[in-house]
């Protein structure tokens, strides 16, 4: 037998290190080949890491939260397959399978299915009842039917009594009756009574359909409250003196602002900085203070391109396809580019001032900021610029569906040319946004809504938006900068533009 350890690999372009988020295998496990082990959460995405080897899972040697060097060894197989690889201490004893209430013979593995519809109204098991069975512990209970008055059940003539000679059914042990246990105090009995029906469910608790509502709307468990019903069932004032103590406690528990005469150390919540925010937050920094960045905001009439956005999607071509106004804002910003090539760049130091260079990409990898649940995230779609509106729209959809779900992969958030970032979903009207490493521009998006606006001297509601453009001043100077941003608005103001 050969044990293998796995080492993290570099799953992105000069990778250094990674967070175990979640092991998917444990030891004892079998894997094959390309079997994906764990989740590891790099700069700025989860990646699955699929196993190298086939065998037994041995050892984790990383738990989950930690977070490691790349080459670090994560993962111990062994390549012995054969046979159970959980080992032989940890098996569960192997046991006849247990009924709700008796044990199923040895020899009744075929009456195991018509044992699984005891609990039916009108089943009957194969080849006769098993005696001492009970309903399934998950089957669905209806109320008992409420049968006629004992003197017209006195009345009715007696059933034939079963001739004394037939056999008893292969799956009931002939000799003896099977013990049937009481059930546990306070809990309703499942067993069959005497009439042969089978009512309620163990455990359950006794409420009126309307009591149940309200514990519903309330969040309250009702196995959690005392039952002081004539029949042990919960009522409304149960209900009421339960959130009142409820409440009760709540109000003595620390808020957000915890307790003015707790030890400051306990006032003060720490969250350690890695994966995402530590990736964005080394990003900033390299950003902010090495690119000399220049702001400049325009205020634009978007509602032709609100009237554009709402035929395209009763246009039966974008069927299915989510349209929104940042759709033609991508578009116009590729349109801007072209027309205005220097803010489609980076700046390259080359280590000296001296040799600096300025390269113009002629090709867009178009950047889209997103807020996901785990922090900043700007994937970018690739070649946006040979993209129909169509393909443009199914590719934004697709970005924004797989950062949503911390999907993104390290390649697509490598080689941006230039960032759009609409901080208008979250109902902001203007920013003065960081521009991405490696880049020389970013486009803010901000909120459009309807506001006065002079239209051939007189004042009418339009839907208007403001632009905020941040730029890399040893690259874009001022003028360029303004005619780029005009160039964007223009669209927005005219979307027919796109067809010149």
């Amino acid at each position: 037998m050969t044990l293998n350890k796995f080492n993290l690999p570099d799953v992105g372009e000069g990778l250094t290190e990674a967070e175990i988020v979640a092991w998917k295998v444990k030891p004892g496990d079998t894997v094959a080949v390309n079997d994906v082990i764990c989740e590891i959460e790099t700069a700025k995405s989860i990646v699955e890491l699929p196993s190298p080897f086939a065998g037994t899972v041995r050892e984790l040697l990383v738990p989950e939260g930690v977070t490691i060097d790349v080459g670090t060894a994560i993962i111990s197989v062994s390549d012995d397959v054969a046979g159970d690889p959980t080992p032989a201490d940890v098996r569960a004893p192997e046991a006849p399978a247990q009924l709700m209430y008796g044990t199923l013979p040895a020899d009744a593995g075929d009456d195991a299915a018509a044992a699984d519809d005891a609990g039916t109204p009108g089943a009957r098991p194969a080849g006769g009842p098993l005696v001492g069975s009970g309903p399934k512990a998950d089957a669905v209970k209806r109320r008992p039917r409420k049968t006629a008055a004992a003197p017209a059940q006195a009345a009715r003539p007696a059933a034939t009594p079963a001739p004394a000679t037939a056999p008893a059914p292969a799956s009931v042990p002939a000799a003896g009756p099977v013990a049937v246990p009481a059930a546990p105090a306070g809990a309703e009995d499942t067993r069959p009574t005497l009439g042969g029906t089978i009512t309620g469910l163990v455990n359950r608790v006794l409420a009126k359909p309307p009591v149940r509502k309200i514990a519903r709307d309330l969040g309250i468990d009702l196995a959690d409250v005392v039952a002081t019903g004539l029949r042990g069932e919960v009522t409304r004032e149960d209900l009421v003196s339960y959130q009142s103590q409820r409440d009760a406690e709540l109000d003595k528990a620390d808020g957000f602002w915890g307790k003015a005469g707790k030890p400051q150390d306990q006032r003060v919540e720490t969250i350690p900085v890695k994966g995402v925010r530590k990736a964005t937050a080394r990003a900033m920094v390299e950003s902010a203070f090495s690119a000399p960045h220049v702001s400049i905001f325009v205020d634009v009439d978007a509602s032709r391109t609100m009237e554009f956005v709402k035929r395209l999607k009763a246009s039966r071509d974008f069927e299915g396809v989510r349209v929104s106004p940042l759709l033609i804002l991508a578009k116009a910003v590729i349109w801007a580019a072209a027309r205005n090539p220097s803010v489609n760049a980076t700046w390259v130091d080359n280590g000296a001032a001296d040799t600096a260079e300025i390269q113009i990409k002629h090709y867009m990898n178009l950047g889209i900021a997103a807020a996901t649940p785990r922090g900043l995230m700007v994937p970018n779609i690739k070649n946006a610029q040979d993209l129909s509106l169509k393909e443009l729209a199914l590719a934004l959809n697709n970005l924004a569906t797989t950062a949503r779900a911390g999907r993104t992969q390290p390649a697509e958030m490598q080689g941006g040319t230039l960032t759009v970032t609409n901080i208008g979903a979250l109902g902001i009207d203007t920013g003065t946004p960081i521009i991405n490493p490696g880049e020389v521009a970013i486009v803010a998006f901000g909120t459009i809504k309807q506001k006065p606006w002079v239209l051939d001297g007189e004042v009418i509601p339009r839907w208007i938006t403001t632009l905020g453009g941040s730029f890399d001043h040893r690259v874009v100077d001022g003028d360029l900068s303004a005619r780029f941003m005009a160039d964007v608005a223009a669209i927005l103001e005219e979307p027919a533009l796109l067809l010149d």
